[in-house]
């Protein structure tokens, strides 16, 4: 049967468009419900998604009734309503012809800003294109509002950042299950390969209270390929000039249709050794992951029920250190320095949704998830073995409170996480317990349809370790005129550090660990508690007749409570300790926004951090965090004939001058200087897009082959009290280039 082209159906469960907005639904060709897909008016790139049924909701325009929708794999298109009561829309896919009153719209920003509340942006599949995005930790180059840090020697992940925290501060969730926490705190990102990504949302501040009590500076959830809508078949092959080759590949099957099915295989290895500056470690560990996926999806529209459930399996091994390390022969030995790091992780997830009939309004939900992580690891001498079993459940129910611009989600959660920990540093330590909590939740929301909308909730939690507390969060936004839009939130995240597992980069060092206890519930230390508080302000405006917006974020983070952890009292030493005195991190981002010709986008932007923390030495600014940061992204995709096309990306960084943690205490031939120099790095790559179902691609990253100066101190003797390889603030590498292409089967 031929595809239902965009169609227009009378249906008394969906929405009516009015003075004060639009509400509806988007099914694909089968009418199923499509997840996601972004709805906003046209000339504006804020945007609402629909649920998990398919629904949004979009406030009032006050100079156009033509709305447009966007979902990857099927046509933009463009729909302004005139008499319809009641509507759904059908998505053609993207390989078909639209009638008349459906049309391809220009090639639009990869990254969206939300209608709503939250200061959340989405970075689209489209995005995830710009980098080859092997994995999450690198899925974020291209995004101004997160900093992403240069791998280390030893692990070669990178670590992300946002308004001047590190990611334990950010509550990471996928398809908003907490997903990179405890155990995985460290290596998390990687284990997450970037064509599973359909999107990423991005919010700064505290966030929403339904996810949780942990998040302080932001929100990251991703969001996998959905079964109902995924092609039957594709395939990703990628080569580096760093020896790293990945394949990945999706299998997708319609089994009903009520049921759907993927399976996602990945597999990647660096196969051979680097040492570019010549200290004689290796710039990047060596080392293989097979990561695979099964993905289930149940949809009973009549019904009203919607399942997703997935079960997962990763295995990684890094092997780092010196050149010539081998393990059978030297480890845990003093003949060579060198470090191994094995990861197995099993994953096990379920989202059970219910909308009740005759109200689309009105649904509810269960999310369950069950995560085993094992990690066996050692860094020269010292050992690091960490087992994580986690079980997480997260009940929401949704309705409206006399109508829909009065709603609310309420619900219960919980959670329980059991460790096993083993510390040898060289003195050997048990860590294990159990954590456990539960909770409750309200979240209110009214939005005038017009130009305000408050998002107000509040948890009240028991944790084993934390006692009873409650978490607060509360986000505004308001429109005053056409083109502008204030934004502001303000909220608290309370949560436990984990000390080893969030610090393993220090491990590859000769530093002691020294934990100053004060009779905390986790190693000897107290909670972490912070308030946030942001304000964001966006103005559109038209700049030679063309469309640009500028956007001014102002956050600030005021710590209660911090885990401080100090490698500026000795160079020999890592001290953590309660915060005694004052910790906050300012962050100021401008954005800058601009389309100075069809298909051709510049994205900028500046960001200023002061972070300031009272250790014991006294009060100092963060070590190794640019005060000062410039951003550039530019993106041109050439007029598309048939199919074929070519896409052009380019993002240059440039990095003021870092505080270095102080190494006085060294011996002269490894010390620091107490700042860094300021350099800049530019990544860029070209596609070939030869139809709808083939293209290649080529790139460079870090292409000025900027490099750290002494990555490595005391490399010379790796077992002597100098050594220290943790101390990265710039690339390692060089130049690297790499090369790859996309293979799709519709």
């Amino acid at each position: 049967m031929k595809y239902l082209y965009t169609s227009v159906l009378l249906l008394s469960t969906v929405f009516t468009f009015a003075q004060e907005g639009v509400k509806g639904k988007i099914v694909n060709d089968k009418n199923e419900p499509i997840v996601g897909a972004e709805i906003y008016w046209k000339n504006d790139e804020n945007f609402v998604l629909t649920n998990a049924e398919g629904e949004f909701e979009l406030s009032s325009h006050p100079e156009t009734k033509t709305f447009e929708i966007h979902y990857n794999g099927y046509q933009t298109t463009e729909v302004t309503p005139l008499n319809f009561d009641f509507l759904t829309y059908t998505l053609v896919p993207s390989e078909t012809n639209a009638l008349k009153e459906v049309r391809v719209t220009n090639v639009r920003n990869s990254i969206k800003k939300s209608f709503g509340a939250t200061n959340m942006s989405v970075m689209t599949g489209k995005e995830l294109l710009k980098a080859a995005c092997c994995n999450l930790a690198e899925s974020f180059e291209t995004n101004p509002s997160i900093d992403v840090n240069f791998s280390d020697a030893v692990t070669g992940t990178k670590q992300i950042r946002m308004l001047g925290l590190t990611s334990p501060y950010i509550l990471i969730a996928e398809e908003n299950i907490p997903s990179v926490r405890g155990a995985s705190q460290a290596y998390g990102l990687t284990f997450t390969p970037g064509t599973w990504v359909e999107s990423i949302q991005v919010t700064k501040g505290a966030g929403t209270v339904v996810n949780g009590f942990e998040s302080i500076s932001g929100q990251i959830n991703t969001e996998l390929i959905k079964p109902a809508n995924d092609i039957p078949f594709y395939l990703n092959l990628y080569g580096s000039t760093d020896a790293r080759l990945e394949a990945n590949a999706h299998l997708n099957k319609k089994l009903s249709d009520k049921w759907s099915s993927s399976l996602f295989l990945h597999g990647n290895a660096r196969v051979a050794k680097n040492d570019m500056n010549n200290d004689g470690f290796l710039d990047s560990p060596v080392g293989k992951q097979i990561n695979v996926m099964n993905r289930w999806q149940y949809q009973n529209l009549e019904k009203g029920w919607i399942g997703f459930f997935s079960a997962r399996y990763m295995h990684d091994d890094k092997q780092g250190g010196e050149v010539d390390f081998d393990k059978k022969r030297d480890k845990l030995t003093t003949n060579l320095w060198g470090s191994e790091i094995t990861t197995q992780k099993v994953d096990l997830s379920s989202k059970i949704g219910y909308v009740f009939p005759g109200m689309p309004y009105q649904s509810m939900g269960l999310q369950t998830a069950y995560n085993y992580h094992q990690q066996e690891s050692y860094f020269g001498l010292n050992q690091y073995d960490i087992t994580q079993q986690s079980v997480y459940s997260n009940f929401i129910f949704n309705s409206i409170i006399s109508n829909t611009k009065n709603k609310f989600s309420t619900g219960a959660s919980f959670a329980l996480d059991k460790y096993e920990e083993f510390v040898a540093l060289p003195d050997a330590k048990n860590f294990d317990r159990i954590d456990n909590s539960v909770g409750t939740f309200f979240e209110y929301t009214h939005d005038n349809m017009k130009n305000f909308q408050v998002i107000a909730g509040i948890r009240a939690d028991y944790h084993n370790r934390m006692g009873f507390f409650l978490t607060p969060r509360l986000h505004t936004r308001y429109t005053p005129w056409e083109g502008t839009t204030v934004k502001g939130s303000v909220g608290r995240g309370k949560r436990l550090n984990n000390v080893f597992a969030e610090n393993q980069n220090l491990f590859a060092s000769s530093r002691a660990f020294v934990i100053k206890g004060s009779g905390g519930e986790i190693y000897g230390l107290d909670p972490e508690i912070a308030w946030n508080y942001g304000m964001s302000f966006t103005q559109e405006f038209r700049l030679f007749g063309k469309k640009a917006d500028v956007t001014l974020d102002l956050y600030r983070t005021d710590f209660e409570n911090q885990i401080v952890t100090d490698i500026d009292y000795s160079a020999h030493q890592v001290r953590l300790y309660n915060l005694d005195g004052k910790s906050y991190a300012n962050s100021v981002q401008v954005d800058f926004n601009y389309t100075p010709f069809e298909r051709f986008f510049i994205r900028s932007a500046y960001k200023y951090f002061d972070i300031q923390t009272d250790y014991e030495n006294g009060r100092m600014e963060k070590a190794m965090q640019a005060k000062h940061r410039f951003f550039t992204n530019l993106e041109y995709q050439t007029n598309s004939r048939g199919g074929a096309h070519w896409r052009f990306d380019l993002t240059w960084n440039w990095l003021g001058k870092q505080r270095l943690p102080s190494t006085t205490d060294n011996s002269p031939e490894n010390q620091l200087a107490a700042y860094s120099n300021p350099f800049s790095t530019l990544n860029a790559q070209v596609t070939k897009v030869f139809s709808k179902r083939f293209e290649v691609y080529v790139g460079g990253e870090n292409m000025t082959n900027y490099q750290q100066d002494r990555v490595i101190l005391g490399a010379d003797n790796p077992f002597g009290s100098n050594f220290d390889s943790s101390l990265v603030y710039a690339p390692i590498f060089g130049q690297m280039y790499y090369a790859g292409l996309r293979f799709k089967l519709n």
